[in-house]
């Protein structure tokens, strides 16, 4: 990997790859509309000389082709994550994420780019019948807009890894957690507990069993992959692996971490039921033997970055006044 293109490079995951990329002495070519993402993630980026932001949506096929020209390999984390409201805004999904992809691989295309890693997800899962679940589980009905855009998204990238012998990388996350984190179960029961540290909303009956992966463990996962696969010059069409550690947590023990870390005992009020909203996983657990199996472990538990999560955003609560 010389030059490389980002998508989402504004984003929680994608300014956190910058800025471990640009650490390793690459040049960066950052890609991000600004819809969720941070100008501030991008701040120690931007006084890097081998670091170039550019502005533009993805379903700007034209900018995107020339923005991606020159560059060697893609990491494509743009995407619309918003599961629990997806059935809002339903074209959002396809939009954002399915042709997104699309022409995230057309612009490869015509730029002769032939590497791509892509950030997809659990949830293509469904509810799995095999827990923990290894990526050669077989799909059941999809229970979420997002987790469909996702599997369509990998089906493009295998059908272009044997049409025009790309060469992928599929890494399917759990939930993410660390620096930079606004979106998710940890933004939401600290903002709660900011303006009311007295009690506490549980979506579902808190039981959820739910995996987490702290943000620098996720990319570090994704560099060694991909940088073991280059020194050992692997020729592959398409790899997936599972991102996760583990461990699982049930919504409540995630609870018991932040509140106690909080000083905090505060009521909690359930919704009830096993699931938090449509499309809700109520365990969700990857089975990583595949990846660790190349010698990458997590260096952090979850409950470990949960805890980070929590700091930084007792540090920086202005992601609350700037979040869409």
């Amino acid at each position: 990997m010389n030059q490389i293109f980002i998508t989402g490079v504004a984003g929680f995951i994608g300014s956190t790859l910058a800025d471990r990329l640009l650490a390793a002495g690459k040049t960066v070519v950052g890609w991000d509309n600004f819809s969720t993402g941070q100008r501030k993630f991008l701040a120690g980026a931007l006084a890097q000389k081998n670091f170039q932001l550019i502005e533009g949506d993805n379903l700007d096929l034209s900018a995107l082709t020339r923005a991606i020209a020159g560059c060697d390999t893609v990491f494509h984390l743009a995407a619309n994550a918003d599961v629990r409201f997806g059935l809002e805004h339903p074209a959002r999904d396809l939009q954002q994420n399915t042709v997104a992809t699309f022409n995230v691989l057309e612009a490869m295309r015509a730029n002769g780019i032939r590497r791509i890693a892509f950030s997809s997800t659990g949830s293509v899962y469904g509810e799995a019948e095999k827990i923990p679940t290894p990526e050669d589980a077989p799909f059941p009905i999809q229970t979420s807009l997002y987790a469909a855009s996702k599997v369509s998204g990998e089906g493009m990238i295998s059908s272009y890894c044997e049409g025009f012998k790309f060469e992928g990388y599929i890494f399917r996350f759990v939930s993410i957690l660390g620096e930079r984190y606004t979106h998710g179960h940890i933004f939401d029961f600290y903002k709660q507990l900011l303006e009311h540290p007295d009690r506490l909303k549980i979506l579902g009956d808190g039981s959820q069993r739910k995996s987490y992966l702290y943000v620098q463990d996720c990319v570090s996962a994704m560099l060694h992959v991909m940088n073991l696969n280059t020194a050992l010059k692997a020729k592959h069409q398409v790899e997936i692996y599972n991102l996760g550690t583990d461990e699982y947590v049930q919504v409540n023990n995630s609870i018991g971490y932040i509140a106690g870390a909080l000083g905090l005992k505060p009521k909690l009020e359930y919704t009830g039921g096993s699931r938090g909203w449509v499309g809700d996983n109520p365990f969700i657990f990857l089975d990583t033997k595949k990846i660790q199996g190349t010698g990458w472990k997590p260096a952090l538990t979850i409950e470990q970055g949960i805890i980070r999560t929590l700091h930084w955003l007792q540090a920086n609560q202005w992601v609350y006044e700037t979040r869409h």
